[in-house]
């Protein structure tokens, strides 16, 4: 008996072969070409439409809005299936409930409420009492935020840990090891995080390797120092031993531009001499992140709220403003990465939502006032929160980062709300890649795009029975009419739904269809248990 049996589409399974024209049946949540007409419940005509494999998030925030209607729908509405979720250090868990407001300014980037039962978030295990509750459209797996980890035990201390806070943040990183985590990911550009010099991510690195996991970060430097940042990042899992992935690669800055270059071989020579390394990408050339990524990680010891206090003083102002508009400030500096204020775009603000929308330079001129001015009354006025997105990087990076063997696809999508400005690539980033590389570029054949969307990420996630259309894998599957593909959401209307994803289907369960979610739950939590 056939639950679903899918007819005439052009097959493509997720390994770089090519299209063939096919049927492909789902029973029991599995995929099965032992397809019998007469015993299907349901029968889908794919007549001129690719069928696929779900494409898997590489690089996912949806930990921080799990179960939310608006966040499922902007994964599984561009074919999204499964996602790797508590990246750039930041995770919902382990929590220390005394220092809950510190937790939530952390992570108000990427959600704008926090569920009751937070506070009860001490351990990975406990966390997952809560997520298993949580009705899931597409499947989700869980790494662990190192700034998680340092906030819980150090809180901002901008220092090295002693050997007492270093063995309480193993002890914490085990915990979730042993329950199922797939790994730690770094922020090393946000605090506390920023904080931690490589010993120290060393040492919990080799948790993470004692359980063949997955080391993500969000590097140190996108920009003038990215090359270091790279050589950082392979030491990490030289030394350790753990498979490496580095985040959203990108370069950011004009004068930097062209660097993919040498970080590229710098990962492929390392890759030679046995290091296990991975790169994610987002299809676009401007990033998105806080407002106050701006400024300097000196600011913020004592947390975000106090970092927003501080702006209020005229000293603190002339100094911070000298050190933003120097170009060898030794930070990542987004506002030089954008070529200036011009380019930092106010994409969410909790309060001052006039500002919404527009260039940092427009609203400053609109008030009257200094565009650095107008950054920091931003930040005070918003106590330290809101989003904005930076058009840092280049076309040219982009497509050289894309082409290489061993970068996979990941949204890096931030959608707090529905009726909240994001980037368009929260909705868009799977559609536009296909779009982008192989319908406008021809950079890729659609194959070989697929691939890097879904059996490449499966194993380097190691997730077992999934990115390809094969006997007895999960049926994860996505179905849509490549001529009407369209990549819709753009920088001033985020929110919005791809054309010509036409259904997608989880664990053998329709969760998309026709342009809307179907109510339906296929989703899972998956744990991540090798040691």
């Amino acid at each position: 008996m056939l639950d679903i049996l899918i007819q005439n589409g052009s097959i493509i399974d997720g390994t770089g072969k090519k299209a063939y024209i096919g049927d492909i049946g789902v029973s029991g949540g599995k995929i099965t070409f032992h397809t019998d007409k007469e015993s299907a419940a349901r029968i889908i005509n794919a007549s001129g439409k690719i069928v696929c494999p779900g494409f898997i998030d590489f690089h996912s925030h949806g930990d921080m809005v799990l179960g939310q209607d608006f966040a499922k729908l902007c994964k599984v509405s561009q074919g999204i299936t499964t996602e790797i979720a508590g990246q750039c250090g930041s995770s919902m868990f382990p929590v220390r409930p005394e220092k809950l407001d510190l937790y939530q300014t952390l992570l108000s980037v990427g959600t704008a409420t926090y569920p009751d039962d937070m506070p009860n978030w001490t351990t990975f295990a406990r966390y997952l009492e809560y997520a298993k509750q949580v009705p899931l459209a597409a499947n989700i797996k869980f790494l662990v935020g190192h700034g998680s980890l340092r906030l819980a035990v150090m809180g901002y201390a901008c220092r090295k840990p002693t050997k007492e806070e270093l063995e309480q943040m193993k002890t914490l990183l085990r915990e979730c090891m042993e329950n199922g985590a797939l790994g730690m990911s770094s922020g090393l550009i946000y605090t506390p995080s920023a904080y931690a010099e490589t010993e120290e991510l060393i040492e919990l690195a080799k948790v993470v390797a004692e359980y063949d996991g997955l080391y993500a970060t969000h590097m140190r430097n996108e920009s003038y120092d990215v090359v270091n940042s790279v050589k950082e990042a392979i030491e990490i899992g030289r030394q350790s031993g753990v498979r490496v992935s580095i985040s959203h690669h990108k370069v950011c800055g004009k004068p930097n531009w062209g660097l993919s270059q040498e970080t590229l071989k710098l990962v492929e020579d390392a890759i030679a001499e046995g290091i296990r390394i991975t790169l994610d990408q987002y299809p676009y050339t401007a990033s998105m992140t806080h407002l106050n990524a701006c400024i300097p990680p000196w600011y913020f010891t004592e947390g975000i709220p106090a970092m927003a206090e501080k702006l209020k003083d005229p000293d603190i102002r002339k100094k911070l403003k000298a050190e933003i508009e120097y170009p060898k400030t030794p930070f990542d500096n987004y506002v030089q990465n954008c070529g200036g204020y011009a380019g930092v775009f106010i994409s969410s603000c909790p309060v001052t939502h006039e500002a919404e929308g527009m260039f940092l330079s427009d609203y400053a001129a609109q008030k009257g006032i200094d565009p650095f001015d107008a950054l920091c009354d931003l930040l005070v006025m918003n106590g330290g929160v809101g989003t904005a997105i930076y058009h840092c990087m280049s076309e040219e990076d982009l497509n050289r980062i894309f082409t290489f063997p061993h970068t996979v696809v990941g949204t890096d999508g931030i959608c707090r709300a529905m009726e909240e400005k994001a980037h368009p690539r929260s909705f868009g980033t799977f559609v536009r890649a296909i779009c982008h590389f192989h319908k406008e570029k021809n950079l890729m054949a659609l194959e070989d795009v697929i691939r890097k969307m879904t059996s490449l990420p499966a194993s380097r996630a190691m997730l077992s029975n999934k990115g390809i259309l094969a006997e007895g894998y999960d049926a994860d599957i996505n179905i849509f009419d490549l001529e009407q593909l369209e990549d819709t959401p753009n920088y001033v209307h985020s929110n919005q739904v791809c054309k010509g994803m036409e259904t997608v289907i989880v664990n053998g369960v329709v969760v998309y269809e026709n342009g809307s979610l179907t109510g339906q739950h296929g989703g899972k939590i998956l744990l991540h248990h090798n040691k």
